[in-house]
């Protein structure tokens, strides 16, 4: 692997950083709060040329995204099959990010696909449908989306490895 010339991996604090998403969304009139924002959704789009971030190698174009999670937060990978609902429910605990790996997924009017995201705040409800292909998606909740059934107690096999 080479180094290339243009390439300087300089990075904003994450204060900094959030200031400077806070400027920008502000000034388009742009609120993650209260509602599902999506990366199909017209102001995100809007925003997109504004958060494009230069500090990136040849060949690769990168923007940060107008939503943000305030909170310490826990990964998922979720994958589910074709035309699964997912009820409406919501997370009362904390805001979070779901991104579309593969497949697709139905919210309101859009089809999100790989490479789409939807932020869906702490306390929103909100539904959804699996497309056609079924979908992989990556989870990041400020909240444990895992449930009673799943704690770990004296005999589980991850406490017999130990």
């Amino acid at each position: 692997m080479t180094k290339q010339a243009d390439f300087a991996a300089d990075h904003l604090s994450f204060d900094e950083g959030l200031k400077r998403l806070t400027k920008l969304t502000e000034a388009a009139g742009f609120s993650q709060k209260g509602r599902v924002v999506t990366s199909r959704d017209r102001e995100t789009v809007e925003l997109r040329d504004a958060l494009r971030v230069s500090a990136v190698p040849s060949g690769f174009r990168k923007w940060q995204l107008p939503v943000y999670l305030k909170e310490p937060a826990q990964l998922y990978l979720t994958v589910a099959e074709a035309g699964a609902d997912v009820p409406e429910h919501s997370h009362p605990e904390g805001d979070g990010i779901r991104f579309i790996v593969s497949g697709s997924v139905h919210y309101r009017n859009q089809e999100l696909h790989a490479g789409d995201w939807m932020f869906i705040p702490a306390g929103v409800a909100y539904s959804m449908r699996i497309g056609d292909l079924g979908a992989t998606m990556c989870y990041c909740y400020c909240c444990c989306c895992a449930g009673a059934a799943d704690l770990l107690s004296p005999g589980d096999p991850i406490e017999r490895a130990r």
